[in-house]
């Protein structure tokens, strides 16, 4: 066991991989990073390498609660919450190395500076793809086969592309995957749960606000700085404003109760209308995120700057603590009630619903 261990942990397991898709290091000579030979697998695991990222899930899981379903939005989001988390804490605590270069070609630079082990990438990915699958299926009708095989299709892209890509062992991704699996058996019971933290009670928020914030403020402290803990607070705020914002909804009556899950129905087919319909509303929330998340993140580093006495625009100063989470936490929870309140209100007023 310990001698197969070793064998996912290795590099050059990973650029095996990379070697059989094409993909090489150059020469120093040549003045280049590395040499692509087959574009099909560079496109493919470059795009779903994207599909495994914070910018597809602020953008897929907004376009589900304004188009497709609150609720299910709501589960999806506070399940990549808890599997991000889980995930980027298990990261700076056992603090394995990604894979060494050379041999591997890296072909991302950003997230270099973190850890390997789990890969956060498959934990999302498959986080996503299988509550989707198991939320829908007693919800919609469709054909489980359909729903299952494009679940793994789409969390197996994301998988290979962190090999490809350089980023993660075998033995990364595999961690995650079984972590995301063991996550999604114990808390499916408490699903229905999930659906109902709407409550009423005034104290709701408190709790919502607090403990998410003190997971973000007592993070794991790092030999060094890496944009874990801030991409790790951007994740947990999201998902605080998000059910704050369910909340609000709730507390105030400002929208029609919808149904919980599951409810089976058929899916509508898809016309020219709806199509129109749903990317103007995606188009007009995106707008009003944005601009919420602009105007909320520049005045809470004003208000910190001034109380810490810090220069202005100082990108050191962004990275302390007691700076780096509070405006983290207070411009993402911003963006979480604005999508799901504010933005439906938006929605309403322009007939868009």
């Amino acid at each position: 066991m310990a001698e197969l261990l070793r064998s996912l942990r290795d590099s050059q397991l990973v650029a095996r991989f990379q070697h059989r898709c094409g993909l090489f290091p150059a020469r120093e000579a040549s003045g280049k990073e590395h040499v692509v030979k087959n574009y099909f697998y560079y496109y493919l695991f470059r795009f779903s390498a994207a599909l495994g990222q914070e910018v597809f899930y602020i953008t897929f899981l907004p376009f589900t609660h304004w188009n497709i379903d609150p609720n299910l939005s709501r589960r999806l989001v506070l399940i990549w919450v808890l599997v991000m988390y889980i995930g980027q804490v298990a990261k700076d605590i056992l603090k394995w190395p990604r894979p060494s270069s050379p041999p591997v070609v890296r072909l991302e630079k950003r997230i270099i500076a973190e850890y390997g082990m789990p890969s956060t990438h498959a934990m999302a990915a498959t986080a996503i793809s299988f509550t989707l699958l198991i939320s829908t299926m007693d919800r919609y009708q469709y054909p489980f086969i359909l729903g299952l095989t494009m679940a793994v299709v789409f969390s197996t892209l994301v998988c290979l592309s962190r090999l490809y890509t350089g980023m993660h062992t075998v033995l990364d991704v595999l961690g995650g995957v079984l972590i995301t699996a063991v996550l999604i058996a114990l808390t499916y019971p408490a699903w229905s749960l999930i659906d109902s933290l709407d409550s009423a009670s005034p104290l709701f928020p408190v709790c919502v606000i607090v403990v998410p914030f003190l997971l973000c403020y007592n993070y794991p402290v790092s030999d060094y700085y890496s944009p874990t803990r801030a991409d790790t607070t951007t994740i947990v705020a999201a998902g605080a404003g998000v059910t704050l914002g369910f909340w609000i909804n709730h507390f105030f009556q400002l929208s029609k109760p919808t149904p919980s899950l599951p409810v089976v129905q058929n899916i509508p087919p898809l016309t020219t209308d709806m199509l129109v319909l749903g990317l103007t509303k995606f188009m007009v929330g995106l707008m009003l995120i944005l601009l919420v998340r602009q105007l909320v993140q520049k005045l809470s580093l004003q208000v910190l700057f001034s109380w810490f006495k810090v220069v202005t625009r100082n990108k050191e100063a962004r990275r302390r603590l007691e700076i780096e989470v509070p405006y983290k936490f207070v411009t993402y929870t911003s963006v979480g009630i604005c999508a799901t309140t504010f933005v439906p209100m938006l929605h309403r007023f322009l007939g868009l619903l």
